[in-house]
This record gives C-alpha cells, structure tokens and sequence, in this order.
C-alpha cells in the first residue's frame, strides 16, 4: 500500500455502511480522522487526534495513538463524551502513529498507520500524509484465551493470518499499542484512555497571559483581514 494524502490520513479503516450504523445505534463513537493543525506561536504545522472507542458485548472499535516507535504520547488534556464509549483524549504531535481497532465478537481488523505532514511547497498548506505500516483484517482472539491457560500478553493480542493462512507478524515496536487498542475494542462501557498518557508537567494548567494585544496571533489576524493597522 501507498502513502496516502490529507483524505486518506482521515478515513482509517473502511467499514461497512451496515457496521457504522450498528456502531451509532450502540452508542460506540471512535474517532478515527485526524487533521492538520498550525501552531502560531512555534510557526510549524502539527497533527491533532483524539483516542476514543470502547465496546459492548458483542461489538467495539477503539482508535489510539502512538509515536514513531510506539511509545506512549503524552495527552494535551483528557475528553469528556457525553456518555460512555466515546472520546477519551486529545492528543497533537509532530507526527502520529494511528492505531485502529474494529471488533465484531471474536474477530478483529487492525489498521496501523503513520501520519504527517508533507513538505511545504510555496508557502502553501501542506496536505496530511497517511502511510499504512500493518493492515490486517479478521484475526481472531478467542473470548476464554485466559481460562484456557495462555498468559496475559498472548491472550490481549488477536492472531492474524494471510489469505493462505500463514501467521502475519507486526512490528514488535507496535506490541504494547496493539494490546491497548484490544483492550479498548473488548472495554465495555469505556470511559478512560488505554495508551495515551498524563504529561509529566501540567503545562496547559498554567494560563498563558498575553500582556499586549499584538501579541495576540488571532487579533493581528483579525486586524489585517478587517484593514486594521
């Protein structure tokens, strides 16, 4: 599979009509798009992605994010969704790691994918890059892998094979990240981020006091556009 531009970077996994409607009705909303942001104060463009999902019984998609290696990123701040299930927390980085996870039972699709922002051309906006790093699509994790004896981490991660049936391997960087997406797709009722992380320091708790009002991007912005001097 190819990069993709700014329009695959906010599709994720292609699900059925009939799946998304399923999904609605449940009251399951995982926000797989992401969207390019511009950051005014360090002049350099940014990814925005929000970690969210959760299950039923019988149904979950969950999407979280990662960086470059699969390390957990730390949060800008947590969500709260009207309801369960829904959004958890905002994530902006440089780049993303995307991972998404649909479930329906005991099968399971997996979309891993890297997102950022392509090379600026004339001072234009650039558009989101999306290239996939592993797709895989109806693994299966058995619902009593735990009482059938299997440890912890075999029993978090769905197996997923070829079209031939040979096993698919991911990247072992992704392993602790595929596991939270799991837990996300099978956590019913969910309310809390699987992966993404507290920042160490509380920056966003401190206000930022803007002493004059030309320091301010959105006013000087405002005053060129109305002919303001």
């Amino acid at each position: 599979m190819s990069a993709g531009t700014q329009s695959g970077a906010h599709r994720g996994l292609i699900l059925p009509g009939r799946a998304l409607r399923r999904l609605a009705e449940v009251g399951i909303f995982a926000q797989a798009s992401v969207s390019l942001e511009y950051q005014q104060f360090t002049k350099r463009y940014v990814v925005r992605g929000v970690e969210s999902g959760g299950a039923i019984k019988d149904l979950g998609r969950y999407v979280t994010f990662c960086g470059d290696q699969g390390e957990p990123l730390p949060w800008l701040h947590p969500l709260d969704g009207i309801g369960l299930n829904g959004v958890h927390a905002l994530v902006i980085a440089p780049s993303l790691v995307r991972v998404e996870m649909f479930r329906r039972g005991q099968t399971y699709d997996l979309l891993i994918s890297h997102i950022a922002p392509g090379a600026e051309s004339n001072g234009k906006r650039p558009h989101l890059q999306s290239a996939p790093i592993f797709h895989a699509m109806e693994g299966y994790l058995p619902a009593d892998t735990g009482k059938a004896g299997r440890n912890q981490k075999e029993s978090q991660i769905p197996a997923f094979y070829s079209r031939a049936g040979e096993p698919l391997a991911f990247p072992a960087q992704f392993e602790a990240v595929i596991k939270a997406a799991s837990a996300g797709a099978t956590c019913i009722g969910s309310r809390h981020p699987h992966y993404l992380r507290a920042p160490e320091t509380l920056l966003s708790s401190v206000p930022i006091i803007l002493r004059n009002a030309k320091d301010n991007p959105a006013i000087t912005a405002a005053r060129h556009e109305g002919g303001d001097s």
